[in-house]
């Protein structure tokens, strides 16, 4: 199972988050397994249902108003609770700060590798690796991750979502 954690802004998904979702629904593919998105924050429902169009059938949206301000510490426990929830081995996010301190707080609770900065998708005959970028993106590196648990923080633009027209279910998430 693939779980990606998506970051709202203005009430809606990030255009980074979009590009994180239908990576993450490509690797699902890859594993012959499902991805669902987990939002968390104040956002409405049918601007959620839009993550359908990257690839992935389900949202969980956890919105409780302890949740609305930005809090990695609040969002990470979240996040663990959801990977635990539907059982995930792989979670995805667009790199930023705000996933940068919420994965790191949830990779340590749950024991996981971290990847940041992945330029493309992994591959998983064997051994599950990525290709990362390093040096400021002047150079990339082929890493190979052993962990039961992996996170992935997908470099921004280094995926070219394609859209469709399908649309998700979203699910409350407490």
């Amino acid at each position: 199972m693939v779980l990606i954690f998506t970051e709202i802004a203005e009430g809606a998904i990030k255009k980074s988050s979009l590009e994180a979702i239908y990576y993450g629904s490509k690797v699902a593919e890859m594993m012959g397994s499902t991805a669902i998105a987990l939002s968390i924050g104040k956002a409405d429902s049918s601007e959620l249902a839009k993550a359908g169009n990257f690839g992935v059938p389900k949202v969980l949206h956890a919105n409780d108003s302890k949740l609305d301000a930005a809090n990695s510490m609040a969002y990470a426990t979240v996040l663990v609770a959801a990977v635990k929830s539907v059982g995930a081995t792989v979670i995805i996010t667009a790199k930023s700060s705000l996933a940068d301190a919420v994965t790191a707080r949830a990779a340590g609770a749950l024991k996981a590798a971290v990847v940041g900065n992945v330029t493309d998708l992994p591959t998983i005959s064997g051994v599950f690796k990525v290709k990362r970028s390093i040096f400021t993106g002047k150079a990339f590196a082929e890493v190979s991750v052993n962990s039961a648990i992996k996170v992935l923080a997908i470099k921004k633009n280094a995926v070219a979502p394609i859209e469709s027209s399908n649309t998700a279910s979203v699910e409350n998430f407490n």
